[in-house]
């Protein structure tokens, strides 16, 4: 059986991954700050939910993703897969607007979380036997390209992309795979918005198509899937009619 670390498993795209890998057979530390949200996480699954391990975690601080992942190794005894999913974005304000705190949280839970993760992550899987293991970081259309008013969001998702890289060459060693899912307009809360019209670079509003979240699910157990010796670098998965390939 293996074992999966899945960050932001409350809700959203984080939710259905985790009951997707429990579904396939993985038992699922299902990480996020709500224990009652992680818990309906839980409760999604079924009786694939018996395999889950609510551990609530606030992935900006240092000990509490050190506990996290010693509480996954002392209850599994290995880790074989983190998505590392946890994310949030700022009020959609022009630039000089956003204050320091807000630009700092984001930064804090999109990206320092993220390496936090998987700092960790390397630590178990290195010394491991068998040795090594996956890390699935969740990117974004905005690690490519931006919406208006959001950079913290899309530099944050850019600098997955170095963290992506960076974690892939360290983790060779080791037998580390790491790749970075891009999704654009995956039906959650947080796109809800979209059908109703959201501002585009050319400053009119307008709604935008979202794909089911399954689409979503089944691209990650497909990157999971594969032997430690296969890697999917990157793969973009989106709405085929959202305005990000070509001139919007």
């Amino acid at each position: 059986m293996k074992i999966a670390i899945v960050t932001g498993a409350g809700s959203g795209i984080g939710r259905s991954i985790s009951v997707a890998l429990l579904r396939e057979g993985y038992s699922v530390v299902l990480a996020g700050r709500r224990a009652e949200l992680l818990q309906e996480t839980v409760a999604q699954a079924g009786k694939a939910g018996a395999r889950a391990l609510v551990v609530p975690t606030d992935v900006t601080q240092p000990a509490s993703v050190r506990a996290l992942f010693a509480r996954t190794k002392e209850v599994f005894g290995r880790l074989d897969l983190l998505f590392n999913n946890a994310g949030i974005g700022a009020p959609p304000v022009p630039l000089e607007e956003l204050t320091f705190e807000q630009w700092e949280a984001v930064v804090a839970v999109n990206l320092t979380g993220a390496f936090l993760c998987t700092q960790e992550a390397f630590k178990i899987m290195k010394n491991q036997q068998p040795r090594g293991g996956r890390i699935i970081n969740n990117g974004s259309i905005s690690a490519h390209s931006p919406r208006p008013n959001s950079a913290p969001y899309t530099a944050t998702k850019h600098a997955i992309t170095g963290l992506t890289k960076s974690t892939a060459l360290d983790g060779r060693n080791y037998d580390i795979a790491c790749g970075q899912i891009d999704i654009g307009n995956a039906a959650t809360d947080m796109t809800e918005r979209m059908k109703r019209g959201v501002l585009q670079a050319d400053g009119s509003i307008k709604a935008e198509p979202t794909m089911d979240l399954d689409h979503v699910a089944r691209a990650v157990l497909y990157m999971a899937s594969l032997p430690l010796d296969a890697n999917v670098p990157f793969l973009t998965v989106m709405a085929t009619q959202m305005p990000f390939v070509g001139r919007g």
